[in-house]
């Protein structure tokens, strides 16, 4: 799901590096982090920091990996999981090559604002239904949106930047190749993601019901 460096406009990087910007600075002021709550914050940010590295290869030359976004919703809060998402895109762009850097910004939208806020508020509004469900769902769709997003955004590329006979100058497939190819595997990669939110977050509430977010 993560973007290299070059394959995004100008156009598209520089505000979306000014919107993640101001993000971070907004969920700097309105994350709930004490002192019995940051232990949890580093664990469970450690599990998605090493599960959005082993990248699954899918036919078409895409790839497909668990992140956890959905669990740190549901355990931490929107905007300490959004802070705790942010920080780990960071250094996997910055240490390991996992998502450029011109693309921070959009990484930083699409999974850590729009996949917890996502997450966070479908767990919600389920949870009075089923806590099962509510869970899976959260984790299912922390990964999905995240997905779409990243998927529309490569697909736009031809559009806004191309050169005077029409040929794009930097991501070359239109929506029609980035939708299918990125967002089915991982409506099928939610089911695992699902299943681990469900089990991570009952795991949490048992053996350290202090770092759970009860809101």
């Amino acid at each position: 799901m993560h973007i290299p460096d070059g394959f995004l406009s100008p156009a598209t990087y520089l505000p979306a590096t000014a919107v993640a910007a101001g993000l971070i600075i907004l969920a700097l002021k309105r994350a709930e982090l004490d002192a019995d709550r940051i232990a949890g914050v580093a664990a469970i940010s450690a599990f998605s920091f090493v599960a959005m590295l082993f990248a699954i290869p899918m036919p078409g030359g895409t790839s497909v990996h668990l992140g956890g976004v959905g669990l740190m919703a549901v355990l931490f809060g929107p905007w300490t999981a959004f802070g705790a998402l942010s920080l780990v895109l960071l250094v996997q762009a910055l240490l390991f090559g996992e998502g450029g850097i011109t693309a921070y910004g959009v990484h930083v939208i699409a999974i850590a604002f729009a996949g917890t806020l996502s997450a966070y508020g479908i767990y919600h509004f389920l949870k009075r239904v089923s806590e099962s469900i509510a869970l899976f769902a959260a984790g299912w769709i922390g990964l999905v949106v995240p997905a779409v997003i990243v998927a529309a955004v490569l697909g736009i590329q031809p559009l806004i930047a191309h050169d005077a006979w029409g040929k794009p100058l930097f991501f070359p497939f239109g929506l029609e190749v980035t939708l299918p190819s990125i967002v089915i595997p991982h409506l099928i990669a939610g089911l695992a993601e699902g299943a681990v939110t469900v089990m991570m977050v009952r795991f949490v509430k048992r053996y350290f019901k202090g770092v759970f977010y009860a809101a």
